[in-house]
Parts: C-alpha cells; structure tokens; sequence
C-alpha cells in the first residue's frame, strides 16, 4: 500500500478491525519510510451500482465521496467513525435492496437522510439545507419544526 504522504511502497499493518459485519475491514497502516499512520478501507467488490443524476448524467457509485459529505455534516459532532462506517453499510444496504444495477441520486439522499435522523439530527439538518437546497430560514424552519413533531403526529 502506497503511503499517501511520501508516496513510498513499503507499509505496515498496526491495527486491523472488521465493520459492517464482517463485509469490509479498516487498517490502520505505519509507513516504514516517513512513520506517518494512515487508515485504509478494504471491502468486498459487490455488484456496481451506477447513480443516475437529476439531469440525466450516469455515474459510479463512488462511498469515497459519501463519506467525505458526511464528514462535513458530521464536523464537530461527537459521531465516530464506526458510526459513519455503519451508516454508510446501511445506505448501501438500502441501494442494493432496491434490487436495480441505476439508482436514482435522490434514493441515496432520502436513505442518507433517514440515517442522519436517527443517528444526529444535527447533521441532519446541515445534510438537509444542501440536499433539498434551502433557499431561506423558511425552509429551515419547516424542516426543524417536522424534526421535532414526533412520527404519526400530523399536527
């Protein structure tokens, strides 16, 4: 594995930690030339799933990216990354279950959101204004008063 600080080839394994049940592993990496840790990610290479955007355009699924967009959701709050790291096994658990090879962006939204909810409403509410595009406090207001009126209760 390639360190990504001195680009040097030679790495070794310090801490190894099965996620998502068994699905993927998390290593925790000592270059043997800088000394710099790194963390790399190794799962399972399942079927690919392609995104079909709003406009039309294809894409690779790409968790790198997911994870980077709740990194900034989750910035300052106490959520570790196992946590994130079973979110996004459950975001994906829900793509795959919609039993399709394209999946709609807005699937990976509403399943990304229907995680935050649960996991910090905080986050939540910052995925939120991105993806459902808050034009003003109104929006936002909507949006923390339906987060607040519990399941069932329509008024």
């Amino acid at each position: 594995m390639r360190c990504p600080f001195c680009r040097a080839e030679d790495s070794r394994v310090i801490d190894s930690r099965e996620l998502s049940g068994g699905d993927s592993t998390r290593r925790r990496r000592e270059c043997s030339v800088c000394g710099r840790r790194f963390t790399t990610y190794e799962r399972i290479e399942g079927a690919s799933l392609m995104i079909v955007k709003k406009d039309g355009r294809r894409q690779d699924y790409d968790p790198v990216k997911l994870r980077q967009k709740l990194r900034v959701a989750l910035t300052k709050r106490p959520v570790g990354e196992d946590a994130i790291d079973a979110l996004l096994a459950r975001v994906e658990a829900d793509l795959m279950a919609l039993g399709t090879a394209e999946v709609p962006s807005t699937a990976i939204g509403e399943s990304v959101l229907r995680q935050l909810k649960a996991l910090d409403e905080v986050a939540y509410i910052r995925f939120a204004s991105v993806y459902r595009q808050f034009q003003d406090i109104e929006d936002l207001r909507r949006e923390v008063e339906e987060l607040r009126t519990p399941p069932g209760d329509d008024g």
